[in-house]
């Protein structure tokens, strides 16, 4: 739609409303419609629950959420082609009954020109216009002309857009991407894109807001093989949780490194789980599994009627030498047993005979050849695996040769060794290990993509499990170097493309990757988003004091918002009561509140705020946990919990105790004061870290 000028700003809300609403109705009808459709002509009943599930996501996708803009943008095109001149750009696709399209997807390539097209390059557009909301109520809009070359300047709606407060879980950003961002978005599926983001800088989002993109671009093959969206806990995928059905997407797998790995949870060394971790027991692993493989020491005797056939122990050990290391285990097994009986139908051939399939089947599963297999290449499990590798020193020695040493062997091996794998207690490290051996035995399912976040702090091991679930896929892998918190985290990122599966080592193969699991057609790339929308500059840069101790090769942040007066020290003998304050305080404005302290001292400062605060505040408190929804408006938050969230206030209660409680405790401290959206109020009794002063 376009007014007729001369237009007063009056009539032209006047006129973008009724198309707002238009569109709603247009959306309400799309949604009935795709309710009224019944599965029951698609004929037998598995066809009839398949077509019945895709309908249900159909509704669920057409849901209009009233709160959220239907569409933010317009663009009046200068091109003559078979699109329309005016474009209005949305969450999702909207047609009236007659198919007339009145918004269009942001993700279809005419929508591109939105986030990209500037002054010196239009792509098309004479005009950009931008839609303020409150609620869902269109409320503003601001117009940019494409037709001269000149500085746009900041837009004044896209900064109230990223500065508006909020609370519960994060938003989509898709009316603010910006042309860097835009970019990683739209990258091809081919591609592994490794994202560096420093905090604030929107790279949990952008890899959220690809994966959607990459639905939309490649829907059908990705509807076959899947997205899987892998997150730090489950309180970041709460956090997170609401974006993706709000661009339409239902259908993503959200779960954690624990939930694909095994939620195994007992205690363990750091020093221990950091050996674990590495990637050189990929190799330990692998001589540990194969030793189990023995040398044939008898043929086989099969016996059928009054014939015999017999298979020599020399044509034993040439089938099990030319299997072993060439297939997995599980499927190793039932080749050689193929194999054994096909040197037996070769023998009945050779005397006259006819066999078929069903013979050499049932050579194969006869007893002669299981009791060899069973001998030779016999049926193991991870858990007994690895049960045997940490119990028995001898074993462990054999299978580590030179990758590890012998103070580490020490390390490795339990004190008191488990009776049995059933009764061990693995621990998160050793689940990495566990499905490593898994993927031995038997292949694991890929996805079609992958989108890691933190990825910084996960093991060689664990970054190993997740490349092969997109194994003949590809990965959105986002992070921050700064922000590796753990003992094994990663010093670059060429290192995390690596374990991944998507880049060699230099002059070398994919070190221990077998050649049948390399990826195919799948390039990668670095990128790296250091200028931030959201956390403000006084703010980021008094974190930043942190980053020659941590990392000192990175290059420091940048953020847009000056954000004067968004932080304040105070030095207090009493940390609970002035964090108590400071939350009073907050509460006087608009938006979430996050409390974050050391994880020890969190149950104190929840005590605190529910005896000063009264019932009724209290009612809308929650102490944020694994399983929490974090929808509470003001969260008191682990710090051990906190990276990856934000919040419009953020009380940092006594840095020192952040900084004691873990060995990458600075790293630690400079997530917890890279979460605030507008104020940050640090209280603390014991001195700051010198980085700080």
């Amino acid at each position: 739609m376009i007014e007729s000028a001369p237009s007063t700003p009056e009539d032209v809300l006047k006129a973008e409303r009724a198309h707002l609403s238009a569109s709603r109705a247009a959306l309400r009808a799309m949604r009935e419609h795709a309710q009224s459709l019944s599965s029951d002509a698609a004929g037998d009943w598995v066809s009839q629950e398949i077509l019945q599930a895709a309908l249900d996501q159909r509704v669920l996708a057409l849901a209009d959420h009233a709160g959220t803009p239907l569409f933010f943008g317009r663009l009046d095109r200068s091109v003559r082609d078979d699109l329309p001149d005016t474009i209005y750009v949305g969450r999702r696709h909207v047609h009236d009954d007659q198919s007339k399209a009145l918004v269009i997807d942001w993700r279809a390539p005419v929508s591109r020109a939105f986030y990209q097209a500037s002054p010196s390059g239009p792509m098309g557009v004479r005009r950009r216009r931008r839609f303020g909301y409150q609620g869902g109520d269109l409320t503003a809009y601001e117009d940019e002309d494409l037709t001269v070359i000149h500085d746009l300047g900041t837009s004044r709606i896209l900064t109230e857009e990223i500065e508006r407060p909020r609370t519960g879980p994060m938003r989509d950003i898709v009316a603010t991407i910006q042309p860097d961002q835009d970019e990683i978005v739209r990258a091809d599926l081919g591609v592994t894109v490794c994202v560096q983001g420093a905090p604030g800088t929107g790279k949990t989002a952008v890899g959220l807001h690809r994966a959607a993109y990459l639905l939309f671009t490649y829907r059908e093959k990705l509807s076959r093989s899947g997205v899987m969206i892998v997150g730090p806990n489950r309180a970041f995928l709460a956090y997170i949780s609401s974006v993706l059905p709000a661009l339409g997407e239902v259908r993503v797998e959200q779960t954690t490194v624990a939930d694909v790995l095994g939620s195994w949870d007992a205690p363990e060394d750091p020093a221990v789980a950091t050996i674990k971790g590495s990637g050189r027991m990929a190799a330990v692993l692998r001589r540990a599994l194969w030793l189990y493989v023995t040398k044939p020491e008898a043929g086989v005797l099969f016996t059928q009627g009054i014939n015999r056939y017999r298979v020599a122990d020399y044509e034993v050990r040439e089938i099990v030498a030319a299997l072993r290391g060439t297939t997995r285990y599980g499927p190793g097994r039932a080749t050689l047993a193929q194999r054994l009986a096909h040197a037996v139908l070769v023998q009945m051939e050779r005397r006259g005979e006819s066999p078929d399939d069903r013979v050499q089947d049932a050579v194969a599963r006869s007893k002669p050849v299981k009791q060899l297999i069973d001998q030779v290449w016999p049926k193991v499990t991870p858990e007994q695996v690895l049960h045997r590798l940490l119990s028995d020193a001898a074993f462990l020695t054999k299978a580590a040769r030179t990758d590890l040493s012998a103070d580490e062997q020490a390390l490795l091996l339990w004190a008191k060794p488990p009776k049995s794998p059933r009764s061990a207690k693995w621990t998160p490290a050793d689940a990495a290990l566990l499905d490593e051996l898994a993927d031995l035995i038997e292949r694991t399912p890929s996805h079609g993509h992958l989108v890691v976040d933190e990825a910084q702090d996960l093991s060689a091991m664990q970054l190993r499990a997740l490349g092969r679930r997109c194994r003949t896929g590809s990965a959105t892998v986002l992070g921050d170097l700064a922000q590796g918190t753990t003992p094994w985290s990663a010093g670059s990122w060429d290192d995390v493309l690596h374990h991944l599966g998507f880049s060699a080592e230099p002059g070398g193969p994919f070190k221990g990757i077998s050649e049948f699991d390399r990826p195919s057609g799948v390039t990668s790339a670095i990128t790296e988003l250091t200028l931030g929308f959201r956390v403000p500059r006084e703010v980021l840069d008094f974190a930043a004091r942190l980053l020659p101790a941590i990392t000192p090769d990175l290059a420091p942040p940048r953020s847009l918002r000056p954000g004067a007066g968004s932080l304040t020290v105070r030095h207090t003998p009493d940390v609970v009561a002035a964090a108590v304050e400071a939350v009073r305080e907050a509460l006087t404005r608009e938006g979430s509140i996050g409390v974050i302290a050391a994880d020890a001292a969190v149950p104190a400062i929840a005590a605190a705020l529910d005896a000063a605060l009264g019932t009724t505040e209290s009612a809308d408190r929650e102490v944020l946990g694994p399983d929490s929804t974090g929808a509470a408006r003001v969260l008191i938050v682990p710090a051990t919990l906190a990276k990856g969230l934000e919040y419009d206030h953020v009380v940092t209660v006594e840095p020192a105790d952040i900084v004691a409680a873990e060995p990458r405790g600075l790293a630690r401290l400079y997530v917890v004061l890279t979460r605030a959206v507008t104020t940050q109020t640090i209280v603390h009794a014991r001195p700051l870290p010198p980085e700080l002063t």
